[in-house]
C-alpha cells in the first residue's frame, strides 16, 4: 500500500499535530524525564508485560534497586525474579539479567546507540530497540506497539489483519513514512503511544475531542470499533496442579521449579500434575516418597481451589494443607526443602503461590 502525500496532507501533518498534542496532554512519568538507556530499556521491558499504572511501581523498585546497568548486572538472579514477581512471562526477567551482564561485561556498561546494533541484544525485539533508539538517541526511527497499530489502523484505514506478516510490513512502512514529518523523532513515538493508550483506546475512545477527527477513516466510516482488525488467539490450555504444603513446626516445605516451564526458577510447593480436576486428596497417584511423608501427617481443613489465567494457559489449583507431627520422619522427597516464613518471603514465587500464603499465613 502507497500514501501519496503533499504538504497538506494528512500524512504530513500526522506526526506535528500529535507533537502537539502531546505536550499538552502527556502523562508525567519518571522514564520519561531521563535520556539513559539503561532505564529507558527497564521501562520499556516492564510495561510489554503491564499497563503504565501497575508498571510504574515496579520500574521505581528495579531503580532504587539497581540503579545502573552494572547493578543490575551484580544482582542475585533470585533476589531479580522476587523483584518481577507478579508480571509474568519471567524468561524476560532472566533476558533482563542477562542483558545487563553482557553490556556490564562485554560493553564496558555502555548500551549500543543504533537500532540495528541494539537489535543484537538478547531480549531486546523491533519494538525496544526503536523505542531506546529514539528515546534515548535521537534515532528517526518509529515504535510500532499495539498502541500504535490500533492508531494507524483507525486514521488510515487500514483493514489487514494486524496478526499478519503482510500486515505488519504494511503498518511498518506507513510508520516509517510518517516518522519523517516529525520535529522530534523521540516526542513523536511517545506522543502516538501515549495517543493510542488514553486517547485512541481499544473500546470508546474520545472521537469528540480527536485532533485528527476529520481525517480519521475509521470515524468518518463508523468503524472504530472494527479497527484494527485481529485474529482471535488460540484455545486456552487447562491445566490441574494439586499442591501438597507440609507444614512441620512453623516451617512449610517448598521446591525450585528447574524443568523448562511455566515459573522456571520460582519456588512452589510439593506438586502432582493431572490431566483433569481431582476432588480429593486420595485421588491423586502419589510418588512413593511424597506417599511416604503423607502419611505421617494430618490433612487440615479442606482443600483450597484456586485459578491463575496466563496468557495460553488456565491454571487450576488445589491447596492440600498436610500437618506434620514434631517426632515424623524428617525426610523430605530431594526437590523439597524446609522454609521458615522470613525465609520464604524473599523467595521468588508464582502469583498463585503468593497469593495463597498471604491468604492463610499471612
Amino acid at each position: 500500500m502507497n500514501w501519496q502525500s503533499d504538504s497538506n496532507s494528512i500524512e504530513t501533518q500526522f506526526a506535528p499535530i500529535l507533537e502537539r498534542w502531546y505536550e499538552h496532554n502527556k502523562r508525567d512519568l519518571p522514564w520519561r524525564h531521563t535520556l539513559d538507556p539503561y532505564c529507558i530499556w527497564l521501562s520499556e521491558i516492564i510495561l510489554q508485560q503491564t499497563r503504565v499504572a501497575q508498571g510504574k511501581p515496579y520500574y521505581e523498585r528495579f531503580v532504587d534497586a539497581y540503579p545502573t546497568v552494572t547493578d543490575m548486572a551484580r544482582a542475585d538472579e533470585r533476589e531479580l525474579l522476587r523483584l518481577w514477581q507478579g508480571l509474568g512471562y519471567y524468561s524476560r526477567a532472566r533476558n533482563l539479567h542477562q542483558t545487563a551482564r553482557y553490556v556490564t561485561d562485554k560493553l564496558a556498561g555502555k548500551f549500543p546507540d543504533t537500532y540495528q546494533d541494539l537489535l543484537k541484544m538478547k531480549g531486546i525485539g523491533t519494538y525496544t530497540a526503536a523505542a531506546i533508539a529514539s528515546f534515548a538517541f535521537g534515532e528517526r526511527v518509529p515504535v510500532v506497539d499495539g498502541n500504535v497499530y490500533r492508531v494507524l489502523a483507525r486514521v488510515f484505514g487500514i483493514e489487514e489483519d494486524i496478526t499478519t506478516n503482510t500486515a505488519k510490513k504494511t503498518f511498518a512502512a506507513l510508520a516509517k513514512q510518517l516518522i519523517q514529518s516529525a520535529n522530534d523523532p523521540a516526542t513523536y513515538n511517545q506522543a502516538i503511544m501515549e495517543f493510542g493508550a488514553i486517547h485512541c483506546t481499544p473500546t470508546s475512545p474520545d472521537c469528540l475531542l480527536c485532533p485528527v477527527q476529520q481525517q480519521c477513516v475509521a470515524y468518518l466510516t463508523g468503524r472504530q470499533n472494527r479497527l484494527p482488525v485481529k485474529s482471535k488467539k488460540g484455545p486456552v490450555r487447562e491445566r490441574f496442579f494439586n499442591y501438597l504444603i507440609f507444614q512441620r513446626d512453623g516451617r512449610l516445605a517448598l521446591r525450585e521449579r528447574t524443568a523448562r516451564d511455566i515459573w522456571q526458577n520460582l519456588y512452589d510447593f510439593c506438586l502432582l500434575e493431572t490431566d483433569e480436576p481431582k476432588t480429593a486428596l486420595r485421588d491423586l497417584l502419589l510418588p512413593e516418597p511424597v506417599n511416604d511423608v503423607l502419611k505421617q501427617g494430618t490433612l487440615v481443613g479442606q482443600p483450597i481451589e484456586s485459578v491463575q489465567l496466563l496468557s495460553h494457559q488456565r491454571i487450576r489449583a488445589q491447596f492440600y494443607l498436610i500437618d506434620l507431627p514434631m517426632d515424623a520422619i524428617n525426610i523430605l522427597p530431594i526437590e523439597l526443602q524446609w522454609y521458615l516464613p522470613e525465609e520464604i518471603s524473599s523467595l521468588p514465587k508464582p502469583v498463585l503461590i503468593t497469593n495463597y500464603l498471604d491468604k492463610y499465613f499471612g
